[in-house]
């Protein structure tokens, strides 16, 4: 009986770490409302279901998007220290969210939003995000900030797409051949600007490239082929972005 009782515990134990609940004290928003907002993101990832509620003025949403944080926050609290391996597709996601950035090749920027809101959706995911008037200003797109995607040129879109990963203030930051699409002209100056956001926040950058050139900048190159490493070694004669030439 014992034995049972102690495996039953373990159980409710493991199953207690894939919840996470949070309370919303003195809250005069009616019930009713907040069920008519919380039916628009039920079922939706985590991270969408936040932008939907960050962008919504009805005072239900506000509420619910600190509900939600606050869970997140809960859970997060509770599955410190888990290795990645033995992590769950939710717990994945939520992992990418806090520790994780993105530059893709294509920019994928929100059409419908400026510079400066494209920028903000990263801030807005993150506990600790960076000073968006601060970022701007090293981006070079403080004169840009209320345009839209299509008003802006190669590098500009680029720019706001590396603010919007770096704004979040990830442990890594992930490249996907950052500079593909760019002159280059425009690829220097993008690559001078990963290179000044490593300096000065410590991000670690993982870059994917085949532009040969690029492994000069950075402190370890991993070369594939086919999907196998080829060769791993350590980069003795870093050169700075700027005096990169192909």
């Amino acid at each position: 009986m014992g034995a049972r009782k102690a495996i039953r515990a373990e159980k409710m134990k493991a199953e207690k770490k894939q919840k996470a609940i949070a309370v919303l004290r003195d809250c005069p928003t009616s019930p009713r409302k907040m069920r008519l907002v919380a039916d628009i993101i039920r079922g939706v990832e985590i991270n969408k279901a936040l932008g939907i509620l960050r962008y919504s003025k009805k005072e239900a949403s506000i509420r619910l998007e600190k509900l939600l944080k606050s869970a997140i926050a809960n859970w997060e609290a509770k599955n410190e220290g888990e290795r990645l391996e033995d992590m769950k597709e939710k717990k994945l996601s939520l992992y990418r969210r806090k520790h994780l950035g993105y530059i893709f090749q294509m920019y994928n920027l929100i059409p419908n939003l400026t510079v400066r809101e494209n920028i903000e959706v990263g801030a807005y995911l993150s506990d600790h995000a960076l000073n968006v008037d601060e970022l701007l200003q090293i981006l070079g797109l403080t004169d840009h900030q209320k345009k839209l995607p299509n008003q802006l040129s190669g590098g500009q879109q680029q720019r706001t797409a590396i603010g919007r990963a770096i704004v979040k203030n990830p442990d890594i930051l992930l490249c996907d051949e950052p500079t593909g699409a760019l002159d280059y002209n425009t690829s220097k100056e993008i690559l001078k600007l990963i290179e000044t956001v490593n300096q000065k926040y410590g991000n670690t950058v993982v870059m994917v490239t085949h532009n040969d050139a690029i492994k000069d900048m950075a402190d370890r190159v991993v070369k594939l082929r086919d999907g196998m490493i080829r060769r791993n070694y350590q980069n003795e004669q870093k050169i700075p972005a700027a005096d990169l030439e192909w």
